[in-house]
């Protein structure tokens, strides 16, 4: 089965939106690479850098709620596939952004603003991993161990284990 975590970026706000993930100047892109670069790129946010190493390491997002509002696009979520980020946690999920990630075999796990809070007290440096089979996410960081449960319904969980929406129905239909 798929990895799904890394190296944790921390974006400290609510209400980030699909324009600052990927700005619309890109949408004609015609291919999920082309948009590699210029991930979160309008993101207005202290302490983050979007050319930063960190930012390119990544393999999880730690947020906060609402994560991916405004637009309806695909794109917003093939920018982190495409950036080896496999994973988003936040408190909330915008509907369409949530249902784009497991769709594209990707992980959208909300948790509880206390959990989430845990995590952004871990820091720079820390290491997620995400145990689908238990439903726990495994936060390595500043000397601490957290360990989350989280719910995932049963067929977003099957689209995630399938790789996609695609990949799902070429099995199932």
């Amino acid at each position: 089965m798929k990895q799904f975590g890394g190296s944790a970026v921390f974006l400290d706000r609510s209400d980030i939106n699909t324009d600052e993930i990927i700005p619309a100047k890109y949408l004609t892109e015609n291919s999920k690479m082309a948009l590699k670069p210029y991930i979160l790129e309008d993101l207005k946010l202290t302490g983050f850098e979007p050319s930063s190493s960190e930012l390119k390491n990544a393999g999880a997002l730690v947020t906060r709620a609402n994560f991916g509002c405004g637009s309806s696009r695909e794109h917003a979520v093939w920018v982190f596939e495409v950036n080896d980020i496999n994973v988003v946690i936040g408190e909330s999920f915008a509907r369409i952004f949530r249902q784009n990630m497991f769709n594209c075999g990707m992980l959208a796990i909300a948790l509880g603003k206390e959990d989430i809070d845990r995590l952004f007290q871990l820091g720079s440096g820390t290491e997620i991993a995400v145990d689908m089979e238990k439903s726990i996410v495994i936060a390595k960081g500043g000397g601490k161990e957290e360990q989350i449960p989280f719910v995932l319904n049963s067929f977003d969980r099957e689209l995630v284990r399938a790789g996609g929406w695609l990949q799902y129905a070429d099995k199932n239909y």
